[in-house]
């Protein structure tokens, strides 16, 4: 296969569409955006325009609430820590923390801290420490003989920033 070879699929690629070149055309004039007002301008934009009747959105309630800075957790599940020890990527003599997880390849990076999962089985007594753990996944740990410390969660930029001005 050579450069100059190469095609689009057939049918990936839409012919554009020549409007107001004429009324032979059959879309001069108006373009096909129909008569005048709001919707045959330029950057008009109606969505969730109803026609005067009260918008779907403002009819429904409003409920819950999403937090502007959201704690980003990585994750790891119990089974695949159990993988990294008998692989000897982690030794369960010591005590795990995040940097021997990453090291370990268990996760990419550590983000706001790593939260400990419960998928799969633990055979191994450990003893972790992390910035969360689900209950299943500390009764897991604790069955197996070990022990989960849940450290308290990396300040973030608005912790910071309140601490600073107090």
């Amino acid at each position: 296969m050579k450069l100059n070879e190469i095609r689009d699929n057939p049918g990936a690629h839409r012919k554009y569409k020549r409007l107001g070149r004429g009324i032979g055309s059959g879309k001069g004039k108006t373009a096909a955006r129909g008569g005048k007002g709001q919707t045959a301008r330029s950057g008009v934009s109606l969505l969730g325009f109803e026609g005067g009747q009260m918008p779907l959105f403002r009819r429904l309630p409003k409920r819950g609430f999403r937090s502007m800075f959201p704690k980003e957790h990585s994750h790891v599940n119990i089974g695949r820590l159990q993988e990294a020890i008998e692989a000897g990527r982690v030794d369960a003599g010591k005590t795990v923390d995040e940097a021997i997880l990453v090291a370990a390849g268990l996760v990419k990076s550590t983000r706001d801290g790593v939260r400990l999962l419960a998928k799969g089985e633990l055979k191994s007594k450990i003893d972790i420490v992390v910035a969360g753990a689900s209950k299943a996944a500390i009764a897991a740990v604790e069955k197996a003989g070990g022990k989960v410390t849940v450290s308290a969660p990396k300040p973030t930029n608005e912790d910071k920033a309140s601490s600073a001005k107090a």
